[in-house]
This record gives C-alpha cells, sequence and structure tokens, in this order.
C-alpha cells in the first residue's frame, strides 16, 4: 500500500476526535467534512486518531467517509475504518495488565480490559476480583449507550487469551483515578503508558453524581497514538516528518510532539498548547477545518 506524494508540506494529517473533530454535542460539523475532503482530493492521507476503540468511533469514520486506516484506543489498534478489521495490535504484555488489574481491584473498582474485538468476538472483560466490585454507574451507562459488549470475570486466571487485550483502565471521580494513576506509574513507571482525562460522558446521566468523571488509562508502553501513525506510515510510504497532528488532549501529546506540525485546539489543556507549533480555532469552530485550510493553503 502506498499513498501519492503532494506538493504540500505535509502527506498525511492525524486528527483527534473527542474536542477535536466533533463539536460537545458529538457531532462532525459539515465544515470538518468538507475540509477533509478537500484534503483527500488533494492526495493527503487523513487518519482518523482516537482513544475510544472502533464501536465507539465507528460515527466519525463514516461521518467522514474514512479512506486510510484509522488509530483507535488511543493507538494500541489500527483498523481498517469500514469493517473495523484489525491491521495491527500493540498488546499488553500480561504481566503488565495483571499488575493493572491488581492495583484496580485492591482499591474496590471493576477493572475494564479492552480486548481486540475482532479476535475475541467482545469488547471489554470486566475483572470485578474476587470482592465482586462493580463498575462505576457512568461507566454502566457508556457501556450500554454505546452497545459495547462484555463478560464478567472475577479475576485475570479467567482470561483464555490475555494475548489480545490491548488496554486496562477504569472511569470513576477524578478523587479516585488521579491517585491511582500515580500508583500505577510509581509500581511500573516505563513498562506502562498512562492517561488520565475527563471523560466525555457527563454526571447528569446518572442522577445523584457530583464532581469530575475521569478516564484513568493503561496501555504497554510500545502503544501510544504516534506509535500507530507511525505504523500507518511505513504502511503508505510516508516520511513521519511530513505529517500533520491535530488534537487536545493528554493521549494526544505523543503525536503533536512527535509530528511534523503538531497543531493544538483552541480548547486543548495546557500540555497541549506548549508542545504545538499552531493552534487553530476551538471544536465548537470547526477547529479542524480551519486547520487544514491553512495546510492546502501552504500557510501552514
Amino acid at each position: 500500500m502506498s499513498s501519492p506524494k503532494t506538493n504540500l508540506a505535509y502527506d498525511l494529517i492525524a486528527i483527534d476526535i473527542d474536542g477535536t473533530l466533533v463539536d460537545k454535542q458529538g457531532v462532525v460539523s459539515e465544515q470538518n467534512i468538507e475540509a477533509i475532503e478537500r484534503a483527500r482530493q488533494a492526495g493527503v492521507a487523513v487518519l482518523l486518531c482516537t482513544g475510544r476503540n472502533y464501536a465507539e468511533s465507528a460515527f466519525a469514520a463514516k461521518a467522514v467517509r474514512a479512506a486510510h486506516p484509522m488509530v483507535t484506543a488511543g493507538g494500541s489498534m489500527v483498523v481498517d475504518p469500514d469493517s473495523g478489521e484489525t491491521l495491527h495490535r500493540f498488546a499488553m504484555r500480561e504481566s503488565i495488565a495483571r499488575g493493572v488489574v491488581d492495583v484496580l481491584n485492591d482499591a474496590g473498582h471493576a477493572a475494564l480490559v479492552l480486548k481486540d474485538r475482532k479476535a475475541s468476538g467482545f469488547d471489554y472483560l470486566v475483572v470485578s476480583g474476587e470482592e465482586g466490585h462493580d463498575l462505576h454507574p457512568v461507566t454502566a451507562w457508556w457501556l450500554d449507550h454505546m452497545e459495547l459488549s462484555r463478560r464478567n470475570i472475577e479475576t485475570m486466571d479467567e482470561d483464555e487469551h490475555p494475548e489480545w487485550t490491548v488496554r486496562v483502565g477504569a472511569c470513576g471521580p477524578s478523587s479516585f483515578t488521579v491517585p491511582l494513576r500515580d500508583e500505577i506509574d510509581e509500581l511500573m513507571g516505563e513498562k506502562v503508558t498512562l492517561h488520565s482525562f475527563p471523560a466525555v460522558t457527563s454526571r447528569e446521566h446518572v442522577p445523584g453524581f457530583d464532581g469530575e468523571f475521569h478516564i484513568l488509562e493503561a496501555f504497554d508502553s510500545l502503544a501510544h497514538k504516534w506509535a500507530g501513525i507511525t505504523w500507518v506510515c511505513q504502511s503508505l510510504g510516508i516520511d513521519p516528518s511530513r505529517t500533520a497532528a491535530i488534537g487536545d488532549q493528554v493521549n494526544d501529546i505523543s503525536m503533536i510532539r512527535s509530528a511534523g506540525l503538531g497543531i493544538a485546539m483552541a480548547n486543548a489543556i495546557d500540555e497541549i498548547h506548549d508542545l504545538a507549533d499552531r493552534v487553530t480555532l476551538d471544536h465548537n469552530e470547526s477547529g479542524v477545518a480551519h486547520a487544514i485550510g491553512q495546510i492546502l493553503a501552504g500557510e501552514w
């Protein structure tokens, strides 16, 4: 598979979904859709590059008529945008996955073990621990809302295919997830890639919940968005230095730092702004379309 070189400064644009491609309502604007099509017509490969798994992000691929592989699940999976077929998987080492699950269970929380759906036939193992810990109600709502399939087990000894695991995580109030992130980091250090950031779900979905809801995710150290982008670049014959990346959150840091052009959304966190070469408009103002327009015009 190869991609023709363009007369522009960049041959590939990687675009995050939440807080970047979609607005606060989760909708891809017509301006963004049209800009992505213009980029493709100009010979630029356009990749969706998201923390969501394929089942959670297929709506965006359909909206923009994605024609190139998607980098999903925080960079741990590269998939075909039409079928969700696995093209590459950065699996977690079994010992690392077990260690993260143990930390979560010991803290009284069920662990979400994300699987390669095409290999396993389901999305998540929910590991409750021997004490039978429950998922947070907001997490349970999200899984049901997105129609994500899951199997319940007590311990990782019941996992018949650890080689299909790409991520271990949990969701809950930041007062819970942030200290656990620090504990996992201290325990495993460079063996894992860790993310903790606000969830796209909202507390109004679960009456009685008050506070900031965070996602905690642990991946193998080799799994991050830039790793997925680099894999796609190699398959398309594109020099990674001729890439642009647009994002807003902590899981976008690797691609904003490493791409030839790192673009921060106006609504991005401070770390992204500090790393970025350029800043585009807010996600509610079709900032992706603005950035693509600047690239196609040769301004960026």
